[in-house]
């Protein structure tokens, strides 16, 4: 397997395993009244092939459902990452 390959989608495990998580986080520091993560801090990790874990977090804690940029922004980011993926193994694979 080429070993750009094995970088990108190392790196999108990472990028949507910090994403799902900080989605937790934040939901928790929410509930209990903390400092929150910037919206800004959630969308560049989201963007920066967070796209899934991203989506999955917004989704499966509920956080951040009610904001329409929210709504639009991490399942389109989440399927242009996917279209990305797909090219680099079909490409690089």
């Amino acid at each position: 397997m080429n070993p750009i390959l094995i970088a990108i989608l190392a790196a999108a495990v990472i990028m949507n395993l910090v994403a799902f998580f900080l989605m937790r986080y934040d939901k928790q520091c929410a509930i209990k009244g903390k400092w929150r993560v910037p919206e800004a801090t959630l969308f560049l990790v989201t963007a920066l092939f967070g796209g899934i874990g991203g989506t999955a977090g917004m989704l499966v804690f509920r956080h951040k459902t009610k904001h329409w940029y929210f709504r639009l922004f991490f399942p389109l980011m989440m399927v242009i990452q996917i279209g990305i993926i797909i090219y680099a193994v079909i490409k690089l694979g």
